[in-house]
């Protein structure tokens, strides 16, 4: 039976810049960086000013094609290890979130917890948010860095390769032109 909420019914969005976003929040991270470096601050700011409502919407489609993405990266890298995605990763970015309480206001680990079980059960992130309504500015800084989440752990898992988890991305959407 078919859900509302099966990716073929979602917008992929804007891969390209959430990768970007993505990208340049690890980078920072790797580098030791701050989030109140003001190169990175201005970066965002003028993604931010250049998306009318609908480029919004396509950034945020596009985090959660890349959480989906990651998401069943992680699925099939448990399966191979006989582990559940949602018991290997889960927790352990949840727990992650709750050290980070700037970032992660305790109001939104819920919500981000259920995009990560939503995309690791083979259902659409953005389609499972949308039930529960439009997202909420306290929503955006948590959505980007429970994707910068879900790439470092792959990263990791991939033997500290910090280019790992942007690659996988950037060569399926190479797959896909082709194609």
């Amino acid at each position: 039976m078919s859900s509302p909420c099966d990716p073929e019914y979602a917008s992929v969005g804007d891969v390209g810049a959430a990768l970007m976003v993505i990208d340049s929040r690890l980078r920072a991270v790797y580098d030791g960086r701050t989030e109140t470096d003001l190169e990175q601050r201005q970066m965002a700011d003028q993604l931010a000013a250049s998306l009318d409502a609908t480029g919004a919407d396509a950034l945020l489609d596009g985090a959660c094609t890349v959480i989906y993405m990651f998401m069943t990266w992680l699925r099939k890298a448990c399966e191979h290890h006989d582990e559940d995605v949602i018991e290997y990763v889960v927790p352990t970015l949840v727990a992650t979130m709750r050290m980070m309480p700037k970032t992660f206001r305790p109001e939104v680990i819920p919500t981000m917890a259920g995009l990560l079980v939503a995309a690791g059960t083979g259902l659409s992130p953005n389609l499972w948010r949308a039930q529960y309504g439009y997202w909420t500015r306290a929503e955006m800084n948590p959505l980007e860095a429970t994707a910068v989440l879900l790439a470092d752990q792959i990263n990791r898992m991939s033997g500290g390769d910090h280019d790992f988890a942007t690659r996988l991305i950037t060569d399926a959407l190479s797959v896909a032109d082709q194609g």
